[in-house]
């Protein structure tokens, strides 16, 4: 499974409507994310640049970007990113891959 971190703003229709019928936005996104088949680790309001922060596992990042597409059209959210995030040990792994691969590579001059 890959995590992923996606970050996102809620456009100016989404929050009237939650002024006018609050609801719980980690509640209601889980569905979305469950059909594409991942799961929903952590879910955040934000301040700042991005007004939401979600951490989701999954397969695929495929099956990320097939959530991300129906958020969108939604029309209640805009500039979504999406960054793969790596565990400690995920990033081990690539260090001793990379130190194998350097010796290979012959650099340009």
């Amino acid at each position: 499974m890959a995590q992923f971190v996606i970050t996102g703003c809620y456009t100016a229709a989404a929050m009237k409507g939650m002024i006018a019928n609050p609801s719980d936005r980690e509640a209601a996104t889980r569905p979305l994310v469950e059909a594409s088949g991942g799961k929903l680790l952590s879910y955040y309001v934000t301040t700042g640049e991005s007004d939401f922060l979600m951490i989701v596992d999954t397969e695929d990042g495929s099956d990320t970007l097939a959530a991300l597409i129906v958020a969108g059209a939604s029309g209640t959210v805009s500039g979504l990113k999406t960054a793969r995030a790596y565990t400690s040990a995920e990033f081990l792994t690539a260090q001793k891959k990379a130190a194998g691969i350097a010796a290979k590579f012959k650099p340009a001059g």
